[in-house]
């Protein structure tokens, strides 16, 4: 079994572009017999800093699965009105034309590697509703508009972040799991099999929204009865005020044990909870598994990153079980 991986998450280049320290952390990864691909950035062009660069640099074999998050949340800083959710018209073109642009990168990179690369487009439901309305209705008509589009056989799955609630400060803020279920079932209903709609469900963002640690069981069981779940990502998450902060979206690593070196002491993503999760669903079957770590301090060499990769992956080859 081979799993995606964020590993942007995990690069060396957190503050700034040194090519050559990144083409050195991608020749470690090439090296990884689990890794079936990338869970990919995208910005707003193919590569954040450089596409000849990445295109240069890339294994030909890897599937990727393309998230907008990064872009999502750059574009939220300047204009808290955009969004594929939200009721302003303006801001929710402005995720229209975004999209647009990740479809021509997603065609680009298929047309580099002569065939269907990837798998699938992770969007989300911004904006975050602490600071500009959403709805449903908004939602529906975004994915309706995208859905006449050419998507060079990548599917449309929407990865559930962090909900807005009233009990704490938001990370990502944006719409309720249950209300983008409900959008993915209308779709769905008149949808071609090719063209369904999915669900991922981030670990690390469940917990986040829930406070609790089977936050993101709670929300993967829902996504499974609803007969969308597409995808489950491990990224973790803790209470502890460490250099990852404490309530932060910024991807702990698993927690430390006996099986699990290295690891972080107190993030809340253990082996238990991670396996109790891939339990849950028929995890061969998902189009969309994986994990996305964050490594500190940041001056932490490639050696040291691809040590903590390499635990995690570890974890799902002891616990994703044989169709």
């Amino acid at each position: 079994m081979k799993y995606y991986l964020g590993a942007y998450a995990a690069s060396p280049n957190q503050t700034g572009w040194d090519a050559e320290l990144e083409t050195a952390y991608y020749d470690e990864l090439k090296k990884l017999p689990q890794l079936k691909g990338l869970e990919h950035p995208f910005l707003g062009r193919l590569h954040q800093h450089d596409d000849d660069w990445f295109l240069a640099n890339i294994d030909p074999q890897w599937d990727y699965v393309f998230t907008c998050i990064p872009g999502i949340m750059n574009a939220l800083a300047h204009n808290p009105l955009f969004g594929l959710a939200s009721v302003d018209e303006g801001g929710r073109q402005a995720a229209l034309d975004f999209m647009q642009q990740a479809c021509a990168a997603i065609g680009k990179l298929n047309a580099h590697l002569r065939r269907q690369a990837v798998t699938a487009i992770q969007i989300q439901t911004a904006p975050a509703r602490n600071k500009a309305p959403s709805s449903k209705a908004a939602l529906l008509a975004s994915l309706n508009t995208m859905l006449e589009w050419d998507w060079h056989g990548a599917r449309i799955v929407i990865e559930h972040c962090d909900a807005y609630v009233p009990e704490h400060v938001p990370s990502k803020g944006f719409l309720a799991l249950q209300d983008e279920l409900d959008v993915l079932t209308v779709l769905n209903a008149t949808l071609p099999a090719s063209q369904q709609l999915g669900m991922v469900i981030n670990w690390g963002r469940s917990v986040f929204e829930t406070r609790r640690s089977d936050g993101a069981l709670q929300h993967l069981v829902a996504a499974q009865a609803a007969g969308v779940l597409s995808g489950l990502m491990f990224s973790g998450v803790s209470d502890q005020d460490s250099e990852y902060g404490a309530w932060r979206d910024s991807h702990q690593p698993p927690q430390a044990s006996a099986l699990v070196q290295p690891g972080e002491p107190g993030s809340w993503m253990t082996e238990q909870a991670m396996a109790q999760c891939l339990a849950a669903c028929k995890a061969v079957d998902l189009l969309i598994l994986g994990a996305k770590i964050g490594i500190r301090p940041h001056s932490a060499d490639i050696n040291h990153r691809l040590a903590y990769i390499r635990a995690t992956l570890a974890i799902l080859q002891r616990n994703v079980k044989p169709g």
